[in-house]
């Protein structure tokens, strides 16, 4: 009759039983570095859509403030803080309209819940505009040109204008950026968004 060793079988449990556990252990790290890849990606995701929205509302704003202009004339190059004129291609030297730059948060814009106005104050706009840059990137003498309209408005992206009216269009471009300034104020190493945008005004 044979007789077993069982302290040869118990060696062989507890290291099973520790082979298991940094099986786990390994499984338990790679799906919590998963999930916080995952929601970190959402995250950045999230915060290029919404500084993306930032820069949209930069433009409607900026059209806004043309249309209640008089007289739009260029001054000196624009004051900014984060809507650097480097993030724009087209552009060379920039004479800022009527030295015109506003930046704002979108708190100061947007009435929302209070936790949503929370959110809304890391996201901020910069803009500024100057007559559509020439071959060379220069804004210093405006591209216009004599307009005969069959419908429209002033300040058009698709340049449309009054019936029966002849003029000379002007044309300008906005240049507006959107920040999150979830951190600090808006600065290198912030996420930002450059969009710019083509108007004409009729006069």
């Amino acid at each position: 009759m044979k007789i077993r060793n069982r302290n040869s079988e118990k060696g062989f449990a507890l290291a099973l039983a520790l082979m298991m556990l940094v099986v786990m252990s390994v499984m338990g790290a790679t799906l919590m570095s998963v999930v916080s890849n995952d929601h970190k990606s959402n995250g950045l995701k999230d915060t290029n859509q919404q500084t993306f929205y930032a820069a949209e509302t930069g433009i409607k704003e900026a059209k806004r403030w043309m249309l209640a202009q008089s007289n739009l004339t260029p001054g000196n190059a624009p004051n900014v803080e984060f809507c650097k004129t480097g993030l724009f291609p087209t552009l060379g030297s920039a004479k800022t309209i009527n030295n015109h730059v506003e930046r704002k948060n979108l708190d100061e814009l947007i009435n929302a819940s209070a936790d949503e106005t929370k959110r809304l104050e890391n996201y901020s706009y910069e803009y500024f505009i100057t007559y559509t840059p020439d071959a060379n990137g220069q804004t210093s003498t405006p591209t216009t040109k004599t307009v005969s309209g069959t419908s429209g408005g002033d300040i058009s992206e698709s340049s449309s204008y009054k019936s029966g009216t002849t003029g000379t269009a002007t044309y300008f471009t906005i240049y507006s950026c959107g920040c999150d300034a979830s951190k600090n104020k808006c600065q290198t190493g912030n996420i930002v968004t450059a969009l710019e945008s083509y108007v004409s005004k009729v006069n």
